[in-house]
């Protein structure tokens, strides 16, 4: 949540001055995320109609059919701004007090030109900072790439524990849904089983969140453990409303998964 506080801080708006929460970018998706965003605004409901994936690559396309001059019709009214990544600031050593009149342009290839005008003296300094410099050398790019190859069993690994955390937590987020909601299982469940479900879940978030680099075995067997808690008592509800949004019938609730 730091850079959501940082953002906010730099744009001067208050948490009451947020209309509407627009989730882009991959990390919106999980659900740990979007319930973090949902807390800090005091409940308010993140909207989820951009799709992520599309929203980079199509303002990429606006940016590019712009540049080009062959955007047509769709991006001749568009005004393009470019922004400089970095936190820009001025430095004055010695004693002197100096009127410094200082100009940051950053043209449309992201080349940031800088001016300096002293206004005492008239003195002026000009630098160019163009895309090429600080970026990597061929040879450190090679080593980098050579070292990837080297991890990428570990990398799996990674991916793999990651992956086994989202599937927990996505079905934990997913079991509050159902039981929270009137139109899904609110009216349905019984006050005994609601309270048995929510202890299970806020036990498994609890432990998710102390043990946040432990083994994607220990994330699957703590997925089997809420499963085999919440599992049969979803079956129960919907078997008794007559529903069958559990799936089929099982005659062994220890291997159902329920789709939510």
């Amino acid at each position: 949540m730091g850079p959501v506080r940082k953002a906010m801080e730099d744009a001067n708006v208050e948490k009451s001055d947020i209309h509407e929460i627009v989730l882009v970018g991959g990390s919106t998706c999980i659900p740990k995320v979007q319930q973090l965003l949902k807390d800090y605004f005091d409940g308010k409901e993140p909207n989820k109609g951009v799709n992520p994936d599309e929203a980079v690559a199509s303002g990429a396309a606006v940016q590019g059919g712009i540049l080009s001059g062959e955007g047509g019709d769709e991006t001749k009214d568009i005004l393009l701004l470019d922004v400089a990544p970095l936190t820009l600031g001025i430095e004055t050593v010695g004693e002197g007090v100096p009127q410094i009149e200082v100009t940051f342009e950053v043209d449309a290839n992201g080349i940031l030109n800088v001016r300096a005008v002293d206004k005492g003296t008239g003195k002026s300094e000009k630098i160019t900072i163009t895309n090429d410099m600080g970026h990597l050398s061929q040879e450190y790019i090679e080593r980098m790439v050579q070292e990837a190859e080297e991890f990428a069993e570990e990398d799996r690994k990674v991916k793999e524990r990651i992956d086994a955390r989202n599937r927990l937590e996505t079905y934990v987020y997913n079991m509050k849904n159902q039981i929270g909601d009137k139109d899904k299982l609110a009216d349905k469940i019984d006050s005994d089983d609601k309270e048995t479900i929510d202890t299970a879940l806020k036990e498994v978030l609890e432990w998710s969140d102390d043990n946040q680099t432990a083994e994607k075995e220990d994330y699957d067997e703590k997925l089997k453990e809420v499963e085999a808690i919440c599992n049969p008592i979803i079956t129960k509800v919907y078997q008794k409303s007559g529903g069958s949004g559990a799936g089929e019938e099982s005659e062994d609730d220890e291997d159902l998964h329920v789709e939510l």
